[in-house]
């Protein structure tokens, strides 16, 4: 893998079924930088609606140190362990955010 160049993968395609450059020619399309709408729109339905009620308790539990308590709860709320995961970690920056508006 580290011994293939980049400049390869730039060369033209060649139009044949086979080979190091098989393919059919086409040109290459730039990537836009688009804007964070979703975080955008996440943070205001976040605002608006607050947190659900396991939400609430699974922070209640991370604040009280019982995280294992905390991950089987999330896991039997959104099914797989690496969702969890995500929401735990979602949970505890949240935490981490109102200790420092506190401290403010």
């Amino acid at each position: 893998m580290a011994d293939v160049e980049m400049s390869e993968s730039s060369k033209p395609r060649s139009n044949l079924r086979f080979g190091m450059n098989r393919g059919r020619p086409s040109t290459v399309i730039p990537k836009t930088v688009k804007p964070e709408k979703k975080t955008f729109v996440k943070s205001v339905i976040r605002e608006v609606a607050g947190f659900s009620p396991y939400e609430k308790r699974v922070m209640e539990l991370l604040r009280n140190s019982k995280d294992k308590k905390a991950k089987k709860l999330t896991k039997k709320r959104l099914g797989t362990l690496l969702r969890s995961k995500r929401k735990i970690e979602e949970l505890s920056s949240v935490i981490q955010e109102q200790r420092r508006a506190a401290g403010h």
